[in-house]
């Protein structure tokens, strides 16, 4: 039988997939883990995967790489897609997509599978990084060619001998290192937000709790004085903020298939991240590196978004983020709070808000007033120009 790997998750979707496949080939389930999966859930997995008839399971444990491709420049270009979302999902699925491409070319695999619908975005990214990376191996995706309901899919595992709970869940959740999504019946309308119960993390803590990031070269390297990976310090930050049911939001953006979409997310750890990371950037960036940063950094998100992370402009513009966050070190404080969090200031050598220059709006050590009056009157002389000459 012909060799086939499954991007496998153990959902409804996957498994009639690694069922129906099984009768034709030698299928291998790939489940990746970029932050999200407990031990036992992975056990669940591989165990619910051989009932489906699988040959092989592997789960890929990506996280640190999920960090050091993807989320290192996320945090480097404090990317919130239309100021919102930390592109928790969509980044998740382009080094999912690269791992098992990869396991597929490591066991000569001639098909890859995956359970994405014809409706959404991640048959693009999926299907763009398996063309991209292996030409040679031929895509399958059931659900989206027989256009499958969800009681077209049970009714054919039932009949094939898997009568599992297929029910699905109120709330559609999927938890990452770099947030967790939620979806639901209120995210399909316009108007309605979703209930508190929806999100993952409730509120545990009152009161208030002060936490201290530090950040070498643009790298959250330590949480409270304490030294990491920073994968881990996201985690442990998670943690920590999710007690305070920090993080919620929804939002709508442009899908790569032309329409509009609504999904809530919670992401404690990526926003307080970001935040942090682009205060400590303001004190230590010139305004130019920031102004340049700005739309770059809205350029590489978009792009990741829609699935074009093996573009080399890509490569281009995360060396240009690396090389910007030579200065960005030092200790930034926030204060956790109950659903939000307030950034208290930064400690760093390379904050250029030195007392040595002045203070803005109280004095200055630079300059004389002499000095003040000839920089203005230069400085405005486009604007006069333009106004005498057409007024």
């Amino acid at each position: 039988m012909k060799k086939l790997v499954i991007a496998y998750s153990g959902g409804l979707d996957t498994s009639y997939c690694a069922v129906s496949l099984s009768k034709d080939y030698e299928v291998h389930a790939v489940s990746v883990n970029t932050g999200g999966f407990t031990q036992g859930e992975i056990a669940h997995i591989e165990s619910n995967a051989y009932k489906m008839g699988v040959t092989t399971y592997k789960n890929i444990d990506a996280v640190a790489t999920f960090y050091q491709k993807v989320v290192k420049y996320l945090i480097f270009g404090n990317v919130l897609k239309n100021n919102t979302y930390p592109l928790s999902v969509s980044a998740e699925r382009i080094v999912q997509a690269i791992e098992i491409i990869e396991y597929a070319k490591s066991i000569d695999a001639e098909y890859i599978a995956h359970g994405s619908t014809g409706a959404g975005n991640d048959q693009v990214r999926f299907d763009m990084i398996f063309q991209t990376l292996a030409p040679g191996i031929k895509i399958i995706t059931p659900i989206r060619d027989q256009k499958l309901s969800r009681a077209e899919e049970i009714e054919y595992l039932k009949a094939n001998g898997i009568d599992m709970s297929w029910e699905k869940a109120q709330y559609s959740v999927n938890k990452g290192l770099w947030g967790t999504s939620v979806g639901g019946a209120e995210t399909l309308t316009s108007e309605k937000p979703l209930p508190s119960e929806a999100y993952p993390s409730q509120l545990e803590k009152d009161g208030e709790e002060k936490v201290t990031l530090t950040f070498d070269k643009g790298e959250f390297v330590a949480l409270n004085g304490e030294a990491n990976a920073p994968e881990v310090n996201i985690e442990k930050l998670n943690n920590l903020a999710s007690a305070f049911a920090i993080g919620r939001d929804i939002h709508v953006g442009d899908t790569i298939v032309g329409i509009k979409g609504r999904v809530g997310f919670e992401a404690a750890a990526a926003l307080i991240t970001v935040k942090a990371h682009h205060l400590l950037e303001k004190h230590t960036l010139t305004k130019w590196q920031l102004q340049h940063k700005e739309y770059l950094s809205s350029f590489y998100g978009m792009h990741l978004h829609e699935g074009q992370y093996l573009d080399p402009v890509m490569r281009d513009i995360e060396s240009f983020l690396s090389s910007s966050q030579e200065k960005v070190s030092g200790d930034v404080t926030v204060t956790l709070k109950p659903y939000h969090f307030s950034l208290d200031g930064i400690i760093s050598e390379h904050d250029l808000m030195s007392a040595k220059f002045g203070s803005y709006g109280e004095e200055n050590r630079a300059w004389t007033a002499d000095d003040a009056k000839g920089f203005i009157k230069i400085i405005g002389n486009q604007n006069k120009i333009y106004q005498q000459v057409n007024s």
